[in-house]
């Protein structure tokens, strides 16, 4: 009986955490507003020295058509100095640069922050041992952690 249970649990645990986020995307709870956690992301963004090249607001758009969406923006920016050698990897991760962050708030008003999960891009174009690649890992989670200190 014990161990059924503890399947029961696994199962159960493993299912939230599957239902939470897409593959290869890496989910942050924020604290703030959706506009405050992108504002503050961004500010982080240009601080670091980085380019911002857009920021699209996707309710804004829902509302262009009549539709209603929970706050959802993406910011996207980068930098040559650490997307060039990314691409040297392999020129097929242009696709995925430059480098996204989606803030959005789901149904219960929570807020969060995501990302790809630049070890994931990494595999799907079949070069997991770029180098690069930890080092945009922790800068990712450095930009995130002081955003949303």
């Amino acid at each position: 009986m014990k161990a059924l249970q503890l399947f029961l649990v696994i199962s159960l645990a493993l299912m939230v955490s599957a239902a939470g986020a897409a593959d290869g995307l890496i989910v942050v709870k924020s604290p703030y507003s959706a506009k405050d956690t992108m504002d503050r992301f961004e500010t982080v963004v240009k601080d670091r020295g980085l380019n911002v090249f857009a920021r699209i607001n996707h309710a804004a758009g829902a509302s262009k058509i009549g539709k209603s969406l929970r706050p959802t923006e993406v910011i996207i920016f980068g930098n040559p100095q650490g997307g060039t050698p990314f691409m040297e990897c392999a020129q097929t991760v242009g696709i995925d640069l430059p480098l996204k962050t989606l803030v959005w708030q789901d149904a219960s008003s929570q807020v969060w922050l995501g990302y790809n999960d630049p070890e994931f891009l990494a595999k799907r174009h079949g070069v997991a041992d770029c180098p690069v690649v930890g080092k945009l890992g922790k800068a990712l989670a450095g930009m995130t952690e002081a955003a949303l200190q």
